[in-house]
């Protein structure tokens, strides 16, 4: 990680924010959510999405402690320009740049004792947010995480015990080398023989002790990109993983649009689900011809092929009807598919249950109107509202229920 520079003062960091702004799409407003001027999205009534904030540059990881939102700016691909941004007052003040020069942060979950935990390209930090000088609070949690490949960007989830989840994604698309050149279907995927394995998801265990990657216990393997990581009520780890593109490249006869299927996982302790030996429900892939799936372990859930989920929580508020005790994940793939967000049911038994549900939709680029959404992340304030990031457009976005009117 480089090094951290200074809270930067409000009025600089304004001028920053606007000259973040270009290309972004914008929506238009009209009338009130809860507060805040209202887009136009498909959401069952009494539900309404309001505009918090824009031009918020490559906008990932959300998070709040009160009321105070804090936001990932990825900076982009490639980039040391990410920044951790702070919204006072629920997302009504003036942006706040707390740490800049970042190499491509992603992941954002609160911390014990109103401190923040950060997921860079390379490492897990610790900060206190509130600090005069947050830069100056910054430790190094989990050193030495992947830096190369495709998806080097860790997402994380906190557990009801204080455990972090990090996940470890893919160094390629399914494991070819050079220009596209297939692997080697006799011998293992060189990647998930990496420390930390390639494709894996690892569980760091309460305490914080600075431990380095390579050295966290795995939780699970053969996940390719777990992006989407929630905690169920029992302390187990969901996890929606983002599969493979371009499987018609490695046979012809399959549809790129309609395979592999994304899915959706409760984790099981020690378990390995396959990729790139297998997807979907245990089939071989196209280039590992005859591998035998039966003892990897099968997906919880199919999911819509490139749907792309990288944000998930679970509700637990009361302030969005329909939404007590589901699961509510983000879709952001731009296929059709993608750029909506769904809720999955909790059974009686804590159990995630039946397909998932649309219920925030209509997404798609409209002109006059909205952009394409690409949402990012899902936090549920203290409020029961819930806080969108999208990094397309920039924005963030807060679904609320109307307020009634005298």
């Amino acid at each position: 990680m480089r090094s951290l520079r200074p809270v930067l003062p409000l009025a600089v960091a304004a001028l920053l924010l606007a000259g973040r702004a270009g290309g972004a799409e914008v929506y238009r407003t009209q009338g009130d959510c809860d507060g805040f001027p209202r887009i136009s999205l498909k959401v069952p009534p009494p539900l309404c999405v309001g505009l918090v904030a824009q031009h918020l540059g490559f906008a990932r990881g959300v998070a709040a402690i009160g009321r105070d939102i804090f936001v990932v700016d990825m900076g982009g691909w490639g980039s040391h320009q990410g920044r951790l941004l702070r919204l006072a007052d629920g997302g009504r003040g003036t942006p706040q740049v707390l740490l800049h020069d970042l190499f491509q942060p992603n992941g954002l979950v609160p911390g014990p004792g109103r401190t923040l935990f950060l997921g860079i390209t390379g490492s897990v930090v610790q900060l206190d947010p509130f600090a005069p000088d947050p830069a100056k609070t910054v430790r190094v949690i989990v050193p030495g995480l992947p830096t190369t490949g495709r998806h080097p960007v860790p997402a994380l989830a906190i557990a009801p015990d204080g455990a972090l989840a990090i996940n470890i994604g893919s160094a390629t698309d399914h494991c070819e080398t050079g220009e596209r050149k297939p692997p080697d279907p006799h011998a293992a995927c060189p990647e998930t023989r990496e420390l930390p394995a390639r494709g894996s998801i690892l569980r760091l265990p309460p305490g914080l002790v600075p431990t380095a990657a390579r050295d966290v216990p795995v939780l699970a393997r053969g996940l390719r990109n777990s992006m989407a990581l929630a905690y169920l009520p029992d302390g187990r780890l969901v996890a929606a993983v983002n599969a493979r593109d371009y499987i018609n490249r490695a046979d012809p006869a399959l549809s790129d649009e309609d395979l592999p299927h994304d899915t959706f996982v409760v984790v099981e302790p020690g378990a390995d689900y396959g990729w790139p030996y297998c997807y979907d429900n245990g089939i071989a892939s196209p280039e590992y011809p005859g591998f035998d799936c039966h003892d990897r372990k099968l997906p919880t859930m199919l999911l819509p092929a490139h749907a792309a989920p990288l944000g998930m929580l679970l509700y637990q508020g009361e302030r969005l009807p329909g939404l007590d005790r589901h699961l509510v994940m983000a879709y952001h793939g731009y296929r059709l598919t993608g750029h909506r967000i769904v809720s999955i049911g909790l059974d009686a038994h804590g159990e995630p249950s039946g397909a998932p549900v649309e219920f925030v939709g209509d997404w798609g680029f409209e002109t006059g109107n909205h952009p394409q959404g690409a949402p990012v992340a899902v936090f549920e304030m203290d409020d029961g509202s819930v806080l969108i990031s999208e990094d397309k457009n920039g924005t963030l976005l807060r679904l609320s229920v109307q307020a009634a009117r005298p």
